[in-house]
């Protein structure tokens, strides 16, 4: 069974900085996209940033020159940097990725979500 575990998140203060990791294991061939996105409660999960299997990256506008999101293609590990936390992150944060997963006779294309870990920022 592939799945994704995220790790890191915690209880700051603002200004404060936190590293999320997400691991991926499993028949794992290979993976896609990965991506970090967020919930606060009462909203809809919305985007944080995302990376391609090269490496190119894309972050929501409230995160931009504050967050950076990283992977190794190797370890099938994704990591987001937080800096200069603010209030307004707090959150739960979700790891997300376009997995091509290994059955007996196919590789299977399969979009999956971690567990979440818990991001709370005080002011």
């Amino acid at each position: 069974q592939v799945q994704l575990v995220e790790s890191g998140g915690g209880l700051v203060q603002a200004g404060e900085s936190l590293r999320l990791s997400c691991q991926a294991s499993g028949q794992i061939y290979g993976i896609n996209d990965m991506g970090w996105y967020r919930r606060v409660p009462g909203k809809q999960r919305e985007l944080v940033a995302t990376i391609t299997r090269h490496k190119s990256t894309n972050y929501a506008e409230a995160t931009k020159g504050r967050f950076t999101i990283s992977r190794d293609n190797f370890k099938n590990k994704e990591y987001l940097q937080m800096n200069n936390l603010k209030p307004e992150d707090t959150a739960v944060s979700y790891c997300g990725g376009a997995i091509q997963v290994m059955r007996v006779d196919i590789i299977e294309g399969k979009d999956l979500w971690g567990q979440g870990t818990q991001v709370t920022v005080s002011s």
